[in-house]
C-alpha cells in the first residue's frame, strides 16, 4: 500500500505498517494535529499494529503535549524521527521522554523502516 494523504500541515506516505510523515516548513505540531493521525490509524491501521515515522526534511516545532496523546493510541507500535540534522536529534532526544512508546532516531529512512518491519506486527 502505498497512499499518499496531503493536509495543509503535512503529507502522509502510507504503507502497510507505517506511515512516513513529512511535516511541512514552519508548522507548530500541536494535539489538534493528532485528530488527523487518528483518522488515519483508524482508516489505514484498524486492528493492527503500524510505526510513525517522521521525516523531518524541514524545520518545524513540535508541542510536547502532542505525545501525551500519541501515547494514547493502542495500535501505535512504535515511533520514529528520521534527520541528518543535529539539531533536529536533539530535539528528538527531548521528545522522545514524552512517549511512551518505543521512540527511535534514525539517519535514513531505510534504518527507519526496517526497524519499523521488526517492531510491527504483520
Amino acid at each position: 500500500m502505498t497512499d499518499v494523504l496531503k493536509y495543509d500541515f503535512c503529507t502522509m506516505h502510507i504503507y502497510d505498517n507505517y506511515m512516513i510523515v513529512v511535516i511541512n516548513e514552519g508548522v507548530t505540531v500541536t494535539p489538534k494535529h493528532n485528530d488527523v493521525l487518528l483518522n488515519v490509524a483508524d482508516t489505514y491501521y484498524k486492528n493492527k499494529d503500524f510505526v510513525y515515522i517522521t521525516h523531518r526534511i524541514n524545520s518545524y516545532a513540535v508541542d510536547p503535549a502532542v505525545y501525551r496523546e500519541t501515547s494514547k493510541i493502542n495500535n501505535l507500535a512504535g515511533f520514529c524521527v528520521v534527520s541528518s540534522d543535529y539539531k533536529a536529534k536533539r530535539n528528538a532526544e527531548i521528545e522522545k521522554l514524552f512517549l511512551n512508546k518505543p521512540f527511535e532516531i534514525f539517519n535514513t529512512i531505510e534504518d527507519a523502516t526496517a526497524w519499523a518491519q521488526q517492531i510491527s506486527s504483520f
